[in-house]
């Protein structure tokens, strides 16, 4: 059991920090806005760099972009929560089922690998060279969210045994 709880409780872990996120994107808007924007424009990459064709310089493209941003971290937040909520139904049942209420996690992991990894560091670290960027690169943090996640996931599919009686 003891298993069991701590991978819904990572589940749950994750829920909270994707929710602040999300939550933090909304109420600090201004800010964080600017780091979109500023990553898209790419006025902060390396002066004449050749990538500067990809750069966006329309505010209603930065503010959608930034608005999918959160909309994939809140819905990596109520998949998470989706994924505990799973996990602690089954958490008594049989193996099998404990197992397959793992599914959940696996799409939460997904979608938070989506933002992290391929927001992050594929669209904006390698199209819009935000790797250039010693002011607006947020690559590191990024690789940290995304690889926790996967360290979670990895764990949570773990194979669960049957619970033992008494």
């Amino acid at each position: 059991m003891t298993l069991r709880l701590s991978k819904i409780v990572m589940c749950r872990c994750l829920a909270a920090f994707a929710f602040l996120v999300a939550f933090g994107n909304i109420t600090d808007y201004g800010s964080n806005f600017a780091f979109v924007q500023h990553v898209l424009n790419m006025d902060t990459t390396f002066p004449g760099n050749a990538l500067m064709y990809r750069s966006i310089t329309n505010p209603a493209l930065w503010t959608a972009g930034y608005w999918l941003i959160i909309l994939g971290e809140a819905l990596t937040c109520l998949l998470y929560l989706v994924a505990a909520w799973s996990l602690w139904r089954a958490r008594k049942a049989s193996a099998q089922d404990f197992n397959d209420a793992k599914k959940f996690a696996v799409i939460a992991a997904t979608m938070g690998f989506l933002i992290w990894y391929f927001g992050f560091m594929v669209v904006g670290g390698e199209w819009f060279a935000m790797w250039q960027s010693s002011i607006w690169n947020g690559q590191q943090k990024a690789f940290m969210l995304y690889m926790t996640m996967l360290a979670v996931l990895i764990f949570v599919i773990q194979p669960d045994g049957d619970l033992r009686k008494g």
